[in-house]
């Protein structure tokens, strides 16, 4: 199963990139494993300085902005969902 991990601190936009993951992957009719990750040392070992941030099965994809579910969509769909 893919996993997908939101990286932020909790903060609006984070919570927000949270929402447009599950609206994404809910539109593309695919089930994931939705992480919150929001342990700040964690957040840095995926080299991300700059949140909210969106990895795919631990390859960040998306850093410094709320990505809408479209554009999560035309990410996500680069790989093979399982």
């Amino acid at each position: 199963m893919t996993i997908v991990q939101v990286l932020g601190t909790g903060c609006k936009k984070c919570v927000s990139l949270k929402e447009n993951v599950e609206t994404a992957l809910k539109e593309m009719g695919v089930e994931a494993d939705v992480q919150k990750i929001e342990d700040i040392n964690q957040i840095i070992h995926f080299g991300v300085m700059s949140t909210p941030a969106l990895a795919v099965d631990g390859e960040v994809k998306i850093v410094g902005k709320v990505a809408t579910p479209a554009e999560i969509k035309a990410v996500l769909s680069q790989g093979e969902l399982g």
